[in-house]
């Protein structure tokens, strides 16, 4: 049975995007990235409020952190595999409860960085995603030959994460922050370019919206991640 979140053939929606003439995929793509764009304001705001109001300090020094260090986690597998099992409300509170919670488990960046160095890279980062975001919905080359070496990268820096908070390695860091941009910034057109291809104008409105929103999630990872990669190399921390 073909799952109805795979979308129309991919020849189609290439060509809806070579040549960007379909309204309603472009109106299909402004509500994923609306979403994204949602999420990560949340995501800023909450994140901002944690650090001032001293929510984050007070939160860290007990076991309450561990829960809004791997809600998001639980949340993200929530709607990974239930998503078309739920309705369209629960998928969109799942979002931006996810949003919410990792806003609140990175508040910690305004207490170790400082806010000019955190805008900057905030900057540098988008004007590189918008880019490459861009690049994977206009290029004619099917991105998807370079999917599997992209996860693998990812599962590379996940396990390198991990190595080193045992081992603290500034070097190990150095070069896992390196790495992470240059896959982070291609999960950005390889996502871009699959949000794209399985877009079908004959969905019913409940479908596309969830479509919409896993979209925006995975584009919202791949920023999210991209910006604290390049804060890593580029950011001022705070004396």
């Amino acid at each position: 049975m073909e799952n109805n979140f795979t979308g129309g053939s991919r020849h189609e929606a290439a060509q809806r995007g070579w040549e960007g003439t379909d309204p309603s995929l472009r109106q299909y793509l402004l509500r994923v990235y609306n979403y994204m764009a949602g999420g990560l304001v949340l995501t800023g705001a909450v994140a901002y409020v944690g650090a001032t109001s001293g929510l984050y300090v007070s939160i860290a020094a007990t076991p309450l952190f561990w829960i809004v260090l791997l809600a998001p986690l639980a949340l993200v597998i929530l709607l990974s595999f239930r998503i078309e099992r739920i309705s369209l409300g629960a998928a969109q509170t799942g979002f931006w409860a996810y949003a919410a919670l990792v806003g609140l488990s990175l508040s910690g960046i305004f207490l170790v960085y400082t806010g000019e160095s955190i805008a900057r890279v905030f900057l540098i980062s988008a004007a590189t995603y918008g880019a490459t975001s861009l690049y994977g919905y206009t290029t004619r080359i099917d991105l998807s030959r370079f999917g599997s070496f992209l996860f693998m990268g990812l599962v590379g820096i996940v396990i390198a994460g991990l190595v080193n908070l045992f081992l603290a390695s500034t070097a190990l860091q150095f070069t896992v922050s390196v790495i992470g941009v240059l896959v982070f910034t291609g999960l950005t057109a390889f996502d871009t370019q699959r949000i794209r291809d399985i877009y079908n104008a004959g969905e019913d409105e409940a479908t596309a919206g969830k479509k919409a929103i896993m979209g925006a999630l995975a584009l919202y990872l791949d920023f999210l991640n991209l910006f604290l990669m390049v804060l890593r190399l580029l950011g001022n921390r705070r004396r």
